[in-house]
């Protein structure tokens, strides 16, 4: 599964982890849009759904959930931009565990052997160590 990664800092303050999620999954849809239109520009066709991987259900609920309460009234543009590609078919909200979330391999401080899972499921290894049957350096 393709990656896209990278960190800013970001310009509002949230009133919830789910808000700053949110403002998150919005800006990873509007890059994939960007990444889709230059896709058909070459004369290729994104014919799939992309999986959206969230950590957080009170997003993901965000993002399916088409009524909007006093308590996301604030996240309205957000809400019509993720809300009308999940409409459309171009992205698909699965829910992730914190333990499973491969970011984290790259924000938070692990223990070892959870940075040793997540290593593995962004297929890296160590140079310094035999690697995997099959693959030649």
């Amino acid at each position: 599964m393709p990656r896209s990664w990278k960190t800013k800092k970001q310009v509002t303050v949230s009133r919830s982890s789910a808000e700053a999620e949110y403002h998150s999954m919005r800006a990873t849809v509007c890059e994939l849009q960007w990444i889709s239109y230059l896709l058909r520009n070459f004369g290729l066709l994104v014919q799939t759904l992309i999986p959206m991987l969230s950590d957080n259900k009170a997003a993901l609920h965000i993002m399916v959930n088409p009524v909007f309460h006093e308590d996301t009234k604030h996240l309205e543009i957000d809400c019509h931009v993720i809300q009308n590609q999940y409409k459309l078919g171009f992205i698909a909200p699965i829910f992730v565990r914190s333990k499973e979330q491969l970011v984290d391999i790259f924000t938070k401080a692990l223990p070892v052997p959870a940075f040793l899972v997540l290593l593995g499921k962004l297929s890296l290894f160590s140079l310094s160590t035999s690697p995997p049957c099959g693959v030649v350096l």
